[in-house]
């Protein structure tokens, strides 16, 4: 589903974010990538949705090198890549549905099959009945599985996570990666950045270790 092949990211200025990255995640997989911060995992997951682009070496997805997508086809190809970010990045003039319903009114989606498939997606994380709330009024948990179900709602391929619970307690990261799970035994193939070693060691997923933007440990072994 997901495979990297001796990826290398080198950011203007000479920063070197992967060097030489070889990984594979097999359809409905969930990887925790782990290491500290600067290790290249934020890197990775902007390299599978698009966000940059390698420098040397192929991001593949479903069979295809999205490093060399042109950038007309950028767009379609993220519909398919669910996006989830610490910060949550929620329109705070917006209600929940409306935040929610956004990546599929971009795509073009009806009215009426946007109404069925945001109050599904927010049944998933357990909000229905804060579907005309502003996220101002929820809890930062709350808010972020708002974020998820903006991330599911396009039923993604692939779910990628960047340190989803960095701004959480103990209990709420716990709650949200449980949510991660539930969506991944439907089939989701999730990567999910994370520093929370503890917390990730207890739910028995594939970690990946990184350092210095390269692989250092893998759970499952050579890829």
């Amino acid at each position: 589903m997901i495979r990297l092949e001796r990826v290398s990211k080198r950011f203007p200025g000479g920063g070197e974010g992967l060097r030489e990255v070889s990984l594979r995640a097999e359809a409905g997989e969930l990887v925790f990538l782990t290491g500290h911060s600067g290790a290249g995992k934020s890197t990775l997951l902007k390299l599978i949705g698009l966000l940059e682009r390698p420098t040397r070496g192929q991001v593949l997805v479903d069979g295809r090198n999205v490093g060399r997508l042109p950038d007309r086809q950028i767009p379609a190809y993220r519909r398919q890549v669910g996006m989830v970010f610490q910060d949550h990045k929620l329109l705070a003039d917006r209600s929940v549905h409306d935040n929610v319903a956004l990546p599929l009114v971009i795509a073009g989606v009806g009215a009426r099959e946007i109404g069925r498939r945001v109050r599904a997606a927010l049944d998933q994380v357990g909000l229905l009945a804060r579907e005309r709330h502003l996220p101002v009024t929820l809890s930062a948990g709350e808010q972020q599985r708002v974020g998820i179900a903006r991330a599911i709602v396009n039923r993604p391929k692939v779910l990628i996570a960047d340190e989803p619970t960095g701004n959480l307690d103990p209990e709420l990261s716990l709650e949200i990666m449980l949510l991660f799970r539930r969506l991944n035994a439907v089939g989701v193939t999730m990567l999910i950045a994370t520093h929370d070693l503890a917390l990730i060691g207890s739910l028995g997923a594939r970690q990946v270790a990184l350092s210095g933007g390269r692989v250092i440990t893998d759970s499952r072994g050579a890829p």
